[in-house]
């Protein structure tokens, strides 16, 4: 069905998008399915599985619970946000916040949101969204980690899909390989440059 709704709109046949080997495809994911591509096809050029903890089961949450013209229905992200039962409902008196509990309610989406979050609290590699999670792990624990990474998943799902601004990840994924050489060059450039040494100093070829 995704294939065929694809196949037949001309403005998502255009978009193509490299297989993304990284991603850890689920026993229950679709088999002789491209999903990277379908879901860059579907959101018209928008990659969402460039962000981290966003598995393929994810994408297909987003895609069966809401579409792409469901997330444009909503006028703000926090209007999204708000929508999935993921903004905290705050109780003030006095100017002081009593409570800012996230309402009580779920559906499937918000459930695939909370599992990408926990997901993103389980990284090893540092990432921005790993590190925002560890931060309110830290003060209110995680439960309050999972929510609040979810709502931000949220925020950063509407942004990409309605404003088109892309999710940019410093470290993108690199292969681990890649990592290790990544931090190798950095060691190499500190000496380098600590020591004010050249190339003719290390007998490289500047040829």
């Amino acid at each position: 069905m995704l294939d065929e709704t694809i196949n037949n709109d001309d403005n998502k046949k255009q978009h193509y998008i490299d297989e993304k080997t990284h991603k850890r495809i689920n026993k229950n994911t679709p088999k002789n399915i491209d999903l990277n591509l379908i879901g860059y096809q579907y959101f018209e050029g928008v990659d969402l599985l460039k962000i981290e903890g966003f598995s393929h089961a994810t994408l297909l949450a987003v895609i069966s619970e809401v579409g792409l013209e469901g997330i444009k229905k909503f006028p703000t992200a926090k209007h999204f946000a708000s929508w999935l039962r993921l903004t905290p409902n705050n109780k003030i008196s006095g100017g002081k916040v009593l409570s800012s509990k996230v309402p009580k309610g779920s559906n499937r989406l918000k459930i695939a949101l909370r599992n990408a979050a926990n997901a993103i609290g389980n990284l090893k590699e540092s990432t921005p969204l790993r590190d925002f999670f560890h931060r309110i792990n830290f003060r209110k624990g995680r439960v309050s980690a999972i929510s609040a990474t979810a709502r931000k998943l949220g925020i950063i799902i509407w942004n990409m899909v309605v404003k088109n601004i892309p999710y940019y990840n410093p470290e993108n994924y690199l292969y681990l390989d890649e990592k290790r050489k990544l931090g190798i060059v950095k060691r190499i450039r500190k000496q380098v440059s600590k020591f004010n040494l050249k190339p003719e100093d290390l007998d490289f070829s500047t040829t």
